[in-house]
């Protein structure tokens, strides 16, 4: 038997805002029971008509008959999936599903909901996991103001600048880390433009960080070394050695090696096995002639079997702990990642005087510029070295002077 339902908006002229403003409310009712909720938008009371409940505004009234639509849509489904449904049942669908995001949180697990459904798509949960932290630190702020939540309208100019600040006084975040968090709260806001909850987004104007010079991180040719003889008694610590030692020696990311199929692998006319494979990063191809040492590591492994991959790995969150292990167990000052693998290939070739144009095609870099700062980074070092002796010869030069004077 369908129940009775009727959705009722109004406004309350008791509660003004400071800007002139109330806020439009929808009674629910079904079978006589009633919940209220807040669609998020905002009128002068002397814009509301009470008797035809709409808003003089074409804009705004039109969002409230959106908004009343996915409501009545969302009763008729529930009603269509479970056979019965309440007022209470309705308000928390829509409040869960967030068919119409009111808040800054809110439109941050609407977002999210959105990029998980996009992650599965493209097979690919970089931008999903990212996501996370990005929300976390905002729900940290707004907690350390004493707030669960905050309206989207309430969002100010003001807001983002003390939202930058607690992220580098409070979280101790560099200028990369702390734009990701202010390009997170910037895309929240614009979406609320998109949906027409707010008119402009108040943070448009802030100000990023200067972001230094992007520096590739590398590991140096004697840490290599010690990598190369320091084998691992535990399976899955020598899994990662051997992938992250696999990975320097052809430049290939995580990604690609768990995706190394036998079918890559092939051999010229000299007898010289090589590795052809497209990115999955970039979708350009990468073609890349073995090292011996890589050689012998993948005769450890599937080379044979199609249907499977070369190398067992697991997802490479997975790996963390056993890549960061390994830099303690070889000393490494600082932590060891595992990009640092393929960052060291190329700075490996460019130190070798091997042309920039195969070292793009060996990396398949989309863009030959991405393939020259790794010649900065040998720049760079050549420099700080020159440096270095420099110093070093000035200090003999004085104690030679010294000695001249006794």
């Amino acid at each position: 038997m369908r129940s009775t339902f009727s959705l009722l908006p109004y406004i309350n002229r008791s509660k003004v805002k400071a800007d002139g403003t109330t806020a439009v409310l929808c009674r629910i009712t079904i079978d006589g029971k009633q919940t209220v909720i807040s669609p998020g938008i905002y009128c002068r009371p002397e814009d509301w008509n009470g008797r035809k409940s709409e808003i003089k505004s074409a804009r705004e009234n039109n969002r409230l008959r959106e908004y009343l639509r996915l409501m009545e849509e969302a009763y008729n489904e529930i009603l269509k999936s479970q056979g019965v449904v309440s007022a209470e049942m309705l308000k928390n669908h829509i409040t869960l599903n967030n068919i119409h995001p009111t808040t800054l949180l809110q439109m941050g697990e609407w977002e999210r909901e959105r990029l998980k459904k996009h992650s599965e798509e493209i097979d690919s949960t970089s931008s999903y996991r990212s996501s996370m932290y990005y929300q976390k630190y905002l729900t940290n702020y707004l907690m350390s103001l004493g707030k669960k939540d905050i309206g989207l309208e309430e969002v100010t100019e003001d807001f983002g600048k003390t939202y930058k600040a607690f992220l580098k006084r409070c979280k101790n975040f560099g200028a990369s880390q702390t734009n990701h968090c202010l390009r997170w709260l910037n895309r929240l806001l614009y979406l609320a433009v998109d949906k027409e909850i707010i008119r402009v987004n108040p943070c448009e104007e802030m100000e990023y960080e200067t972001k230094p010079e992007a520096r590739h991180r590398y590991i140096s040719h004697e840490e290599f070394k010690k990598i190369l003889s320091t084998p691992m008694y535990d399976k899955r610590m020598e899994l990662a050695r051997r992938a992250f030692i696999f990975s320097t020696l052809t430049g290939l990311a995580y990604v690609d090696i768990m995706l190394l199929h036998p079918h890559h692998i092939g051999t010229n006319a000299d007898g010289r096995r090589y590795i052809r494979i497209n990115r999955k990063k970039t979708k350009i191809e990468a073609f890349i002639p073995l090292h011996p040492i890589a050689e012998r590591i993948l005769s450890l492994y599937n080379t044979t079997d199609d249907e499977h991959p070369v190398f067992p790995l697991p997802n490479r969150d997975a790996l963390w702990f056993e890549i960061h292990e390994l830099g303690v167990i070889i000393g490494k000052e600082d932590n060891l990642s595992y990009h640092q693998s393929r960052h060291s290939f190329g700075t490996f070739l460019i130190s070798s005087d091997i042309p920039i144009e195969s070292i793009a095609k060996m990396m398949g870099h989309s863009n030959i510029r991405t393939t020259q700062g790794y010649a900065r980074i040998t720049d760079d070092k050549i420099s700080r070295d020159m440096d270095k002796l420099m110093e070093r010869r000035k200090i003999q030069s004085i104690g030679e002077k010294t000695d001249n004077n006794k």
